[in-house]
C-alpha cells in the first residue's frame, strides 16, 4: 500500500462536543449531593430559629399597648438649624462623680417636703414627677407628672407608648392645695413660667411640641400651643437671657435624614413586637447620639441651634440652664455636666 493509499484510508479525528446528555445521573438533576445536604441545614436551621421567634410574638406580652400617633414632616436642618459642633466647644464638669445629671438649678437652705407623690390628685397617684417652675414670690409651683402609669425607669416605654395621661399641676404654698391645669398630655417634661408671670409652658415630649397655659390676665385658664413640629424630641425647658427660651433634644428627628421615633410612631404594631423582644436599654443603643440645644424667642420662633452631631462631648442632653454667661447643660445618661461659653 502506498502513502497515499494509506492517507485515503485515515479517518480523521472529529472534536468531541460535550453536551448535558454526556453528564452523570447526579449532575443532570441541577444539584450535586452537597448542595442537597446545604440545603436542606439551611431550611432545618431557618425553620429551628423562626418557629421559636414566632412563638415569641404569639405568646409574649408586650409592656406597651401604643396608639397610632401622627407628625408633619419635620423642618428641613436649614438656616438656623443648619448642623454645627457647637456643643462639642463644652467643657465637661465632676466626670465620673456623677450619674444622670438631668436638671441643673441654684439652690440653698434646709430641705422640706412639700408635696408627697403617694397623695392623690382628683383620683390619681404621681408616678412619674418630673420638673418644677416657681414664682418669683415663691407661693406659686407648677409642675408635670409625666404619667400616673409608668415611673422614671420606664421613659422609654411612655414615649413609645404616648400614653395620655400626663398632667401639669399647681401647688400653692399658702394653701397646700394642689390644682390639675391640664391633662390628657403625653409625657409632660420640662416647665417654665414667662418672664411676665402671665403663662407657663410645658414640653409635650411624645407630641414634638410645646404647650402654653395662661395662669393670668385676660387669657387666664385658656391653654393653646405655644411651638409644634419641633426637630427633636424636647425635655427641658428654661429661660434665655434674651427673653426667649432654650429646649434641649437628645433624640432629633433628620430632615433630610430618617428618624426612627417618627417612623414608628404611625405604627404600633412594630412597637408592640420591639418591646416583646429588646429590652429599653438594647432599643436605646439604636438611637443615635444627637445633642441639639434651640433658642426659641418670646414668641416660639428659633432663633439659634447648638448642635454636637456624634454626642462626643454632650451626651443625650435634657437641659440648658443659663448662668453668667455660660450655658450647663444637663443629660440624663452622662456621668458629667458640660460648660459652654456663650
Amino acid at each position: 500500500m502506498t502513502e497515499a493509499d494509506g492517507l485515503r484510508q485515515r479517518r480523521p479525528l472529529r472534536p468531541q462536543v460535550v453536551t448535558d446528555d454526556n453528564r452523570t445521573p447526579e449532575a443532570k438533576g441541577g444539584s450535586s449531593f452537597s448542595g442537597r445536604v446545604f440545603r436542606a441545614t439551611f431550611l432545618m436551621l431557618a425553620a429551628f430559629l423562626t418557629i421559636p421567634l414566632l412563638g415569641a410574638l404569639v405568646l409574649l406580652d408586650s409592656p406597651i399597648d401604643p396608639e397610632p400617633l401622627s407628625f408633619k414632616e419635620p423642618p428641613l436642618f436649614l438656616g438656623v438649624l443648619q448642623p454645627n459642633t457647637k456643643l462639642q466647644q463644652a467643657e465637661r464638669l465632676f466626670e465620673n462623680q456623677l450619674v444622670g445629671p438631668e436638671s441643673i438649678a441654684n439652690i440653698g437652705g434646709e430641705v422640706k417636703l412639700l408635696l408627697s407623690s403617694e397623695t392623690p390628685i382628683e383620683g390619681r397617684k404621681m408616678s412619674f414627677l418630673n420638673d418644677l417652675t416657681v414664682t418669683r414670690d415663691g407661693r406659686k409651683i407648677y409642675f408635670t407628672d409625666s404619667s400616673s402609669k409608668w415611673q422614671r425607669r420606664d421613659y422609654l416605654l411612655l414615649l413609645m407608648e404616648g400614653t395620655d395621661d400626663g398632667r401639669l399641676l399647681e401647688y400653692d404654698t399658702q394653701t397646700k392645695e394642689v390644682k390639675v391645669l391640664l391633662d390628657h398630655l403625653r409625657f409632660p417634661n420640662g416647665v417654665q413660667l414667662s418672664p411676665a408671670e402671665d403663662f407657663v409652658l410645658v414640653v409635650e415630649l411624645a407630641m414634638v411640641r410645646i404647650r402654653r397655659f395662661y395662669v393670668s390676665g385676660l387669657m387666664k385658664g385658656g391653654a393653646d400651643v405655644f411651638v409644634e413640629n419641633l426637630p427633636g424630641f424636647p425635655d427641658n425647658i428654661r429661660a434665655s437671657s434674651s427673653g426667649g427660651y432654650w429646649v434641649s433634644m437628645a433624640a432629633i428627628r433628620a430632615n433630610p435624614g430618617f428618624s426612627m421615633l417618627d417612623f414608628l410612631s404611625e405604627r404600633p404594631f412594630l412597637k408592640k413586637v420591639i418591646f416583646k423582644l429588646f429590652s429599653q436599654e438594647t432599643v436605646m443603643k439604636f438611637v443615635p447620639r444627637y445633642s441639639l440645644v434651640l433658642e426659641l424667642s418670646d414668641s416660639g420662633a428659633f432663633l439659634r441651634s447648638l448642635h454636637d452631631p456624634e454626642g462626643q462631648v454632650v451626651t443625650y442632653v435634657s437641659e440648658a440652664h443659663e448662668h453668667s454667661g455660660h450655658l450647663y447643660l444637663g443629660s440624663f445618661r452622662a456621668p458629667y455636666l458640660c460648660r459652654l461659653r456663650l
